[in-house]
C-alpha cells in the first residue's frame, strides 16, 4: 500500500469560513481517476442501455398504480409528461457536467470541484437518500411481485410478514391484516449485499441482456394490454378535486394550476385529484426516473465522454419517458384507477386480462428487472461512501478493501444492514417520498452547479453545453424545488428530512471537517488499494 502524495493544484488549507469551500482542482480529480484502474470501454450504446437498466424498475412496476389511485386518476399520463420534461432539463445539466468532468462520484465530485467541500458533503448526504433509500424502496416493490408470483403457483407466505409494521394488507379491496415486517424485502437486500461483498462482475453485455428482458416485459405489456383497454376508464381524465373547491372559486385549467401552486407554496397539499393531484403525482412518480443520472457516474469509463455521456443520459431518459406514458395509459385503461392502490399494479392488470401464462411471464420479468436495480443502487451507495471515505470525510473503514474479494466490504455490509432495516420496517409511501425529496434537492443543486461553473469557470472545456442557457438550468432548479415543496407539505416527510440534514451536518462538523485530506494538502491517489470494480455494474 503506497502513501498519499501531494499533488499539483490549490491545496493550501483555507482559514475561517473559506475552509468550508475548499475545492478540488480539475488536475486532482483527473489524477485520482488515472489511479483508479478503470478502463474507457463503454460506448454510447452501452451508456444508453445502462441508463435504461437503472431507470426501469420499481417506479414503473410499482408507483404508477399508487400515484393514479391516490392523486391523479387517469391523468397519471400527464404527470409522467410533466416529470419527463423536468428530468430533461436536469439531464441536460448532468450531460454538461459529465462531459467536462468525466470522473466517478457523480454529483458529489462535481460539487467538490465547483462549490467546495461543504456543498459536496451536503450533496453526498442527499445521494444517500437517493441511492440508499431507493434500494429499500425497490426491495419493497420486489417483495410485492414475489408474493404475487408465489400465490400464482399456490405458495402463500404469512400475510403479516409481507408488509411494514402497521401497513394495511389488502385482498380484493378489503383489509385482511396489518403488516409486522416485510421479510421478502429484507431477504432481497441481504442477498444483493452479500453478492456485492463477494464481488459481482457484471459485464456490459450481461447488463444489456437484463435491459432487454425488462424492455421486453414492458413492451409486451403495452402491446398485449392494448387489446384489453376500456377507454371509458380514461374519463374523466382529471377526476374532480377532493375536497371540492369552495363555491364561487374561479375555475379553468390555468386557474386550477395557479391555485394548486399556491396551495403547495403555502404548505396546503391539495393532492387528491384535480390539477393539484396531477402535480403531486408528478412529484411521487419522480422516483420512476431516478437512474438516468447514474450514467454520469460512468464518465471515467466512457470511450468518448464528450460525445457518449450526453447521448447516454438523454437517450435513456427519452426512451423511458415514452415507455412510461404508454404503460400508464394501458394500465389505467385496463383497471379503474380507484383499484390500483397496490404495490404490484401491473400484476393486477395482467391478472385481469385472464391470461395466467402471460401474468406469470410478466411477473418473472418484473422480478428479474427489479432485482438488478436493487444491486445497482446498493452498489452506487457503497461507491459514494467509498469515494467520501477516500477523501477523508468518512471513517477509513468505508474505503477498506477486502484482501481477497477486493471490495469495500465493511461499507457494503453496513449499507446492507441499514437498507434492509428500512425496507422491512418502513412503508412504501414513506420510502418513496423521502427518496424523492433527496433526489429532487440533489438535482436542483446540479442545476445550480452548471450556473455557478458558467460564471466562475467560463474557460473550462465543455464538449457538451446546455442549450438555451441560462433558462434550462434555472427552470430545472425551480421545478425541482417546487416539487420538493409539494412533498414537504407532508409533516412526517418534512420532519424526517430536516432531522436527517441536521444529523448529516453534525457528522461533518464533528468528523469530516477535521479529517479532510484535501484540507491537509493530500490527494488520495494510492492511499487505499483500488477495488476490482465490476466491468459494468452501473454506478
Amino acid at each position: 500500500m503506497s502513501t498519499a502524495q501531494p499533488i499539483p493544484g490549490p491545496v493550501t488549507p483555507a482559514r475561517g469560513l473559506g475552509r468550508l469551500f475548499i475545492r478540488k482542482s480539475l488536475q486532482q480529480m483527473q489524477s485520482e481517476h488515472e489511479s483508479s484502474g478503470l478502463r474507457r470501454s463503454l460506448s454510447s450504446l452501452n451508456l444508453v442501455s445502462l441508463g435504461i437498466g437503472c431507470i426501469i424498475g420499481t417506479g414503473i412496476f410499482v408507483l404508477t398504480g399508487r400515484a393514479a389511485a391516490e392523486f391523479a386518476g387517469p391523468a397519471i399520463m400527464v404527470s409522467f409528461v410533466i416529470t419527463g420534461v423536468l428530468c430533461t432539463f436536469v439531464a441536460l445539466c448532468y450531460a454538461e457536467l459529465a462531459s467536462m468532468l468525466p470522473v466517478s462520484g457523480s454529483a458529489y465530485s462535481y460539487s467538490y470541484a465547483s462549490m467546495g467541500e461543504l456543498v459536496a458533503w451536503i450533496m453526498g448526504v442527499l445521494l444517500v437518500l437517493e441511492y440508499g433509500l431507493a434500494a429499500s424502496t425497490v426491495a419493497v416493490g420486489w417483495s410485492s411481485y414475489v408474493v404475487s408470483l408465489l400465490q400464482d403457483v399456490g405458495l402463500h407466505l404469512p400475510t403479516r410478514l409481507t408488509a411494514a409494521p402497521g401497513v394495511p394488507i389488502l385482498e380484493g379491496g378489503t383489509v385482511v391484516a396489518l403488516g409486522v415486517v416485510n421479510l421478502p424485502a429484507i431477504v432481497a437486500v441481504i442477498a444483493a449485499s452479500s453478492l456485492l461483498v463477494l464481488g459481482v462482475q457484471e459485464s456490459a453485455n450481461a447488463n444489456n441482456i437484463i435491459v432487454l428482458i425488462k424492455l421486453s416485459v414492458v413492451v409486451a405489456f403495452i402491446l398485449v394490454g392494448a387489446f384489453f383497454v376500456n377507454t371509458d376508464n380514461w374519463f374523466p381524465l382529471v377526476p374532480q378535486e377532493i375536497p371540492a373547491p369552495p363555491a364561487g372559486t374561479e375555475r379553468g385549467v390555468w386557474a386550477d394550476i395557479w391555485r394548486a401552486m399556491k396551495n403547495v407554496l403555502s404548505g396546503q397539499n391539495a393532492s387528491q385529484y384535480g390539477v393539484g393531484g396531477v402535480i403531486t403525482a408528478a412529484a411521487t412518480i419522480f422516483f420512476a426516473y431516478i437512474g438516468f443520472e447514474a450514467v454520469s457516474t460512468a464518465g471515467a469509463e466512457a470511450q468518448n465522454p464528450g460525445r457518449d455521456m450526453p447521448i447516454g443520459i438523454i437517450g435513456s431518459l427519452l426512451v423511458c419517458t415514452a415507455l412510461y406514458i404508454l404503460t400508464s395509459a394501458v394500465l389505467v385503461g385496463i383497471v379503474p384507477y380507484t383499484e390500483l392502490d397496490t404495490a404490484a399494479p401491473i400484476a393486477i392488470a395482467v391478472n385481469k386480462m385472464g391470461m395466467p401464462w402471460f401474468a406469470i411471464l410478466v411477473k418473472i420479468g418484473a422480478i428479474a428487472g427489479i432485482s438488478s436495480v436493487i444491486l445497482v443502487l446498493l452498489y452506487g451507495q457503497t461507491r459514494i461512501f467509498y469515494t467520501m471515505a477516500r477523501d477523508g470525510l468518512l471513517p477509513p473503514a468505508f474505503a477498506r478493501v477486502h484482501p481477497r474479494f477486493r471490495t469495500p466490504w465493511i461499507g457494503t455490509i453496513l449499507v446492507g444492514i441499514l437498507a434492509s432495516g428500512f425496507s422491512g420496517l418502513m412503508s412504501l409511501d414513506a420510502l418513496v417520498d423521502l427518496t424523492n425529496v433527496g433526489s429532487l434537492a440533489a438535482f436542483a443543486m446540479v442545476c445550480f452547479t452548471v450556473l455557478y461553473l458558467r460564471i466562475t469557470a467560463p474557460d473550462w472545456a465543455r464538449p457538451f453545453r446546455v442549450p438555451f442557457f441560462p433558462l434550462v438550468p434555472v427552470i430545472g432548479a425551480a421545478m425541482c424545488l417546487f416539487l420538493v415543496m409539494s412533498l414537504m407539505a407532508n409533516a412526517a416527510t418534512r420532519n424526517f428530512f430536516l432531522v436527517y440534514l441536521v444529523g448529516g451536518m453534525a457528522i461533518y462538523f464533528s468528523y469530516g471537517i477535521r479529517k479532510s485530506r484535501l484540507a491537509r494538502g493530500e490527494l488520495v491517489v494510492g492511499a487505499e488499494p483500488t477495488m476490482d470494480l465490476p466491468k459494468r455494474l452501473d454506478i
